[in-house]
């Protein structure tokens, strides 16, 4: 777990505009913040990358994320979908047999579909 960040993003901005505009040069905007010179100019590059992924249409990993997000959301009901039925052919079997097989803990009911 990284360590929480020194100055919120907004006076991170506020600096890094005044950097950018030539008000200030990495090393005043440093002391000015209590941070070293290599923060501010990192802080630069991030916020120059931000603003050239945004003119290019990419609005950073969001969408990206959004859409990985609704993957894994999906492959999930899948699964739980599959071990339900799965679950439900081993109980029919099982009595079948003669073998009683322990109902699952939890909330759940092993006949609900759980999403």
């Amino acid at each position: 777990m990284g360590r929480p960040p020194i100055l919120p993003a907004d006076k991170k901005f506020a600096l890094v505009l005044r950097v950018v505009t030539g008000e200030l040069t990495a090393a005043e905007a440093a002391r000015e913040a209590g941070v070293s010179e290599q923060s501010v100019s990192n802080w630069r590059r991030q916020f120059i990358e931000g603003a050239r992924n945004g003119l290019a249409g990419e609005s950073g990993k969001t969408s990206e994320n959004a859409s990985r997000t609704a993957e894994l959301t999906q492959e999930i009901a899948n699964l739980k979908a599959t071990i339900g039925e799965l679950y439900m052919e081993l109980r029919k079997h099982t009595r079948t047999a003669g073998v009683r097989v322990p109902l699952p803990r939890g909330k759940t009911h092993p006949a609900q579909r759980v999403n």
